[in-house]
């Protein structure tokens, strides 16, 4: 079911400074900046690499304010990783599958995601401890 590791989201305070740093640091590129308000987040999307499944990221997260989920993560918990979002061929049929296994959802149905993708959720409770993201790349014209 899990194709790759898309993207690991970083919960940050400044979004500039935290990009300044993984540039520098990596020599990563930004290859995408969105503001997610159903999310409430600041977000930059960092190229890691290709592979023959697709790229992988570094996902910069910063808070639109602190009642936001990554204004409260970065409150109880302080600036580090968020998340971990694997790429799946069909977003729909990889939540059944997942569900079927007893692990809840934390999104009953497909939302949009960073980069014109479809994503879901899974309850860290039932994965380890770690909140999971399944990714499902858009549509390629052919």
């Amino acid at each position: 079911m899990l194709l790759r590791i898309d993207h690991i989201g970083i919960a940050c305070h400044d979004l500039e400074a935290t990009i300044a740093l993984y540039q520098k640091t990596f020599g990563l590129t930004v290859v995408s900046r969105e503001v997610n308000e159903e999310q409430g987040v600041r977000e930059a999307m960092l190229h890691v690499a290709d592979g023959e499944t697709g790229g992988s990221y570094i996902q910069l997260l910063e808070p639109l304010g602190p009642d936001t989920p990554v204004g409260k993560f970065l409150a109880s918990r302080g600036e580090g990783v968020h998340h971990v979002a694997y790429g799946v061929a069909g977003i729909t049929e990889a939540m059944e599958e997942v569900a079927a296994t007893g692990v809840r959802l934390i999104d009953k149905a497909p939302r949009h995601g960073s980069m014109n993708t479809s994503i879901a959720f899974l309850h860290p409770k039932d994965v380890g401890g770690v909140l999971t993201e399944l990714v499902q790349a858009p549509e390629r014209d052919s």
